[in-house]
């Protein structure tokens, strides 16, 4: 039920651009009324230009916005009395359309208009608002979607049928709002619903109480299909489980053209859905409206599989490798049937949606908000089903309509506008030690260039402001931080569960965690010799032996990288301890890089040298005892090392995260079994 948010002393005062923001926001509020990055709002309003003249100005969404966070700058703004002629016309293509509005902006640097403009400039009111609620579509996908409609809106609605939108599509509503004075609502085939008003709160109105009449009779309907459990949702912990062992493989799979991300979700309309008698029937209809059809695609994928033999995830995993090959072969027949422009690559034939019955859904995407997206969407869609299902038999656009959609030129001309990616864009990477120092500039690198990244520490509140300072500055859902104590199995186990619940699986393993200590040989205790063994050799062995599980399950490959030291190869006194676990570190990277090769596996190996700047480890005793070692003060430590290296340079986290991006990236596709120094040159560090 749509709630009625309109203040009008939040709306006082505000410019007619900053109004519409306002009732933007409060319309997407609520993803019932709009969907993520759908609808589009519009004022008409008086506005001086450049030289104090007044101009008539349609304030209309910019194109891939998403009202629910709208401002002002997120609308472009057009010389109305230069786009209304435009409605003598009797027609115009997308690429005229496009155009000749481009050459009616008002003001420069502001978004691109939304394909659907002209609905807004020729629909004859000062605010329009054309929203995607779930209780309109559910009418307008109705089989009798006109008479269903008719039914609840009686004389009040005006009827256009579903066409693809752009000028046609505009002309009509202009001419079915004209045409139909009493009318308070135009709904959309197949698509949405038009509202409007003489002011924004007016407007804002009309909306809710359209929606709400549709609401309002489809709760009364008496109709329900959507009730009977063919399969019964898992047990909670089990359903975590088997979808967190399905879920590297199913990534794998999927990331046959390039590496994706994938999120699962069992919430309770998702596992109502799926477990029902008749959901597998509507799913393979088609989808519910043209916007959610550009990020889920036409169809999900439906796995056959009815709970069975859940203790043996065997034949699940055969389910979905069946059910995607079936879904790569019928898209591929869809694109080959419906495509007459060679020019047209065909995008990646997989699913955007799968369905497991007494599981949940899978969504996936070129990264986490990709995914969410097409997660929301067809939450929406299966809430759609559910609607329609009261009053009638769901129906969709034709296949064609729907091809004409996903592979529109104005959809086409948005995607080549999106900026290039970045190299690990899609990848997924799981960092020990990644709360601090090198682990967290590490962490911090492989983000910034396009990874998802696992934040691994024992310290959980420091891996947890990691993450957060990740997704605060590159978006939903790009770290995640877990705890995790290298020298505890369970833990280390834990942490790539969390890896594949969470994204799917891991593709980089940077094995960092770390400690030191110095003591000369007869000082050191066994407790001290096996601390360092268990972290720094058991540790890394326990997270290697986890990655390449993971990795073979995926079979796409993958890189591991470990953070040795120049004690790996330099023999230093009072270190026997410390040097003898980071030479194991280095000799076990080089056997698991034979291991792997045949998997496509690669190992290599970072050997630093005296990172003080933001590390744990320097700020223990192992600092004093360096600098005893030397015979120097603690705080001469840094110029110290410095002035005894070739370059005469100091060696910052931010250095070691540059040769770890190397190895992490496909730069380094050839290269395993190596081992980079990165210590401004120690010859008797040298490889040898």
């Amino acid at each position: 039920m749509p709630k009625h948010l309109w203040s009008d002393d939040d709306a006082r005062g505000l410019s007619a651009l900053d109004a519409l923001a306002y009732r933007s926001r409060l319309l997407a509020s609520d993803r019932t009324v709009i969907n993520i990055y759908g609808g589009n709002t519009s004022v008409k309003a008086v506005e001086q230009d450049h030289l104090g003249r007044e101009v008539n100005v349609l304030w209309v969404k910019g194109s891939g916005n998403d009202l629910a966070n709208a401002t002002a700058k997120d609308f472009a703004g057009l010389k109305l009395d230069e786009v209304l002629p435009l409605m003598a016309r009797a027609t115009m293509s997308d690429e005229e359309m496009v155009a000749y509005l481009n050459r009616c902006t008002f003001e420069p640097n502001r978004p691109r208009q939304s394909i659907e403009t002209l609905l807004h400039a020729f629909t004859p009111h000062p605010h329009v608002d054309h929203t995607h609620p779930d209780a309109i579509i559910a009418l307008a996908c109705a089989a009798r979607g006109e008479a269903a409609a008719r039914e609840v809106f009686g004389e009040s609605m005006a009827w256009v049928d579903y066409i693809r939108p752009g000028f046609d599509l505009s002309k009509q509503i202009g001419l079915a709002v004209r045409d139909n004075p009493n009318a308070s609502c135009v709904v959309m085939g197949k698509h949405g619903l038009v509202t409007w008003g003489p002011d924004g709160a007016t407007s804002y109105a009309n909306a809710i109480a359209a929606i709400q009449k549709a609401e309002d009779a489809l709760e009364a309907a008496q109709k329900r299909i959507f009730t009977g459990v063919d399969v019964p949702p898992k047990p909670d912990e089990q359903r975590k489980e088997l979808a967190a062992q399905l879920m590297p493989l199913l990534r794998g799979l999927i990331s046959n053209k390039r590496k994706q991300v994938v999120l699962f979700d069992d919430g309770p309309s998702v596992l109502k859905f799926v477990g029902t008698s008749v959901a597998k029937e509507w799913s393979q209809i088609g989808a519910a409206c043209p916007d959610h059809l550009v990020h889920t695609k036409r169809l999900p994928l439906w796995v056959d599989w009815n709970g069975e033999d859940d203790k043996d995830i065997g034949k699940l995993k055969s389910a979905l490798r069946e059910g995607l090959s079936r879904y790569q072969s019928s898209y591929t027949e869809y694109f080959k049937t419906y495509n007459n422009d060679a020019s047209i690559p065909m995008f990646d034939p997989n699913p955007r949606v799968i369905l497991v019955p007494g599981l949940g859904m899978f969504n996936v995407g070129r990264d986490a908000t990709a995914a969410d997206v097409s997660r929301q969407l067809y939450t929406r869609a299966i809430s759609v089903m559910e609607l329609t299902s009261r009053v009638d038999q769901f129906a969709s656009l034709s296949a064609e309509e729907s091809f004409n959609i996903e592979y529109w030129p104005l959809e086409l001309y948005k995607l080549s506008l999106r900026p290039a990616e970045r190299e690990l864009a899609g990848r997924v990477a799981l960092v020990t030690g990644g709360a601090s120092g090198i682990g967290r500039a590490i962490a911090q690198k492989l983000a910034k260039e396009g990874a998802h990244v696992v934040i691994a520490d024992i310290a959980l509140d420091g891996a947890q402001t990691v993450a957060d300072e990740i997704c605060k500055d590159l978006g939903y859902k790009r770290a995640v931080a877990v705890k995790c104590n290298v020298t505890r199995e369970d833990e280390v186990v834990r942490a790539f569960q969390v890896a594949a619940a969470m994204y799917g699986g891991v593709d980089i393993v940077v094995n960092n965690a770390g400690i030191a200590t110095s003591n000369p040989i007869e000082e050191t205790t066994l407790e001290e010799w096996q601390r360092n063994i268990d972290i720094l050799a058991t540790g890394y062995f326990l997270i290697a032996r986890e990655a390449f599980k993971q990795m073979k399950q995926q079979a796409r490959g993958g890189s591991i990288i470990f953070i040795g030291s120049k004690n790996s190869v330099y023999a230093g006194k009072n270190v026997s301890a410390y040097s003898a676990a980071k030479a194991a570190e280095l000799h076990l990277a080089r056997c698991l890089a034979e291991e792997g090769g045949a998997s496509g596996i690669r190992v290599n190996t970072v050997l630093p040298d005296a990172v003080l700047q933001g590390s744990n480890i320097w700020n223990s005793a192992w600092k004093e005892a360096r600098a005893k070692n030397y015979g120097i003060k603690a705080e001469e430590l840094d110029e110290y090392y410095r002035s005894r290296t070739t370059l005469k340079v100091n060696i910052y986290p931010e250095d070691i995260a540059e040769a770890v991006f190397f190895f992490s990236s496909d730069r380094a596709l050839k290269t395993t079994g190596a081992m980079m120094t990165v210590d401004g040159g120690v010859p008797a560090a040298y490889g040898r």
